[in-house]
């Protein structure tokens, strides 16, 4: 009789299984291949959301994104063989996250026509990914980190109305820095204030550059949302702190780690509505040639508390004589990584 019992349990937890699967396998499911450009609090913020999304939104629809997920850490080579496995696994979508991967998937997507979703790429229509932002025109849409550079020296001459230098620090690889520095410079000679500019392409680099500004004795330092800077921030904040020198830069990840302010876009919001768009193409059937690309309003100013104190700088202060320049001012301290 035991026996028996053993087994008629064994036979509907079987059943019970095999109903389970049959469910899973009525779901339709999409496939979708995703490649981040570089390991940085702001673009793992933005995969992270992005996933995380897809999950709810399959959980909401009764579907199931199948999310590959990959990183090639700036190598061009190791880009473009991500982007080739993802074509030979027939994804139905890919994501690009940065522009130097939407342009890649753009590339090889030209003759199969797979749709992208692009997430924080800072000028669209001037890399040429799209014909405009209200119309993409072909297989590629999705959402920008345009950053609002003249808002950004607001604050900058907020804080420090008599500056006399302000030091530029980007990646000239950087196409997510071209327009940011050329407005920058723009706005400094039109008000009369002298810069210097400062690059590195490298880690090493950016911290010579770094070692520079301050031998130089910039008021203030400016870096839009580039990718090079971002990842080096935690490896020259204190070179800035110590000597007094507040970093202005285009996204609260870079106050995160260490900047004395953050101004742009809200990436883990970015990466949701990201996530939206994917799933408004694959299950709803937009079409990306019609699907506008999505900005977002750059009015957070992200202030690192450590960082302030630091140059002499209290938040409560600060808080006061940003708030006119900002929809939002908020606080933050040094980590490596969003919680």
């Amino acid at each position: 009789m035991l026996k028996k019992l053993i087994a008629l349990s064994l036979a509907l937890v079987l059943a019970l299984g095999c109903a389970a699967f049959s469910l899973a396998e009525d779901k339709p499911v999409y496939r979708v291949g995703l490649c981040n450009y570089v390991d940085d609090a702001s673009l793992n913020q933005i995969v992270d959301n992005i996933v995380a999304r897809l999950n709810e939104i399959g959980e909401e629809r009764g579907v199931v994104f199948e999310v590959a997920v990959d990183n090639c850490n700036a190598d061009a080579n190791v880009l473009g063989q991500i982007v080739a496995n993802f074509i030979a696994d027939d994804v139905d979508l890919m994501i690009g996250v940065a522009t130097p991967v939407a342009i890649n998937m753009q590339a090889a997507t030209e003759d199969n026509q797979i749709p992208v979703v692009f997430a924080a790429v800072s000028d669209p229509e001037g890399v040429g990914l799209v014909a405009s932002n209200a119309a993409p025109g072909a297989n590629l849409t999705g959402t920008s980190d345009y950053l609002d550079t003249a808002a950004v020296f607001n604050l900058i001459f907020a804080v420090d109305p008599d500056i006399q230098l302000v030091g530029l620090l980007y990646d000239v690889g950087q196409d997510a820095s071209t327009a940011p520095i050329a407005a920058a410079k723009a706005l400094l000679e039109e008000k009369g204030v002298a810069y210097k500019e400062y690059s590195g392409t490298t880690l090493s680099e950016v911290v010579l550059a770094a070692d520079a500004i301050v031998a130089d004795g910039c008021g203030a330092v400016f870096t839009p949302t580039d990718n090079t800077i971002m990842t080096a921030e935690l490896s020259i904040y204190e070179k800035f702190a110590e000597a007094g020198i507040p970093h202005y830069t285009g996204a609260d990840s870079f106050a995160l780690n260490g900047a004395f302010l953050g101004y742009g876009v809200d990436y883990a919001n970015l990466g949701v509505e990201t996530a939206n768009m994917v799933a408004g193409i694959l299950v709803d059937g937009n079409v990306p040639a019609e699907t506008p690309v999505l900005t977002f309003d750059n009015g957070t100013a992200t202030v690192n508390t450590e960082t302030a104190a630091a140059i002499g700088l209290d938040y409560d202060s600060l808080a006061e004589i940003l708030a006119p320049f900002c929809t939002k001012v908020q606080p933050i301290t040094t980590s490596e990584y969003f919680e």
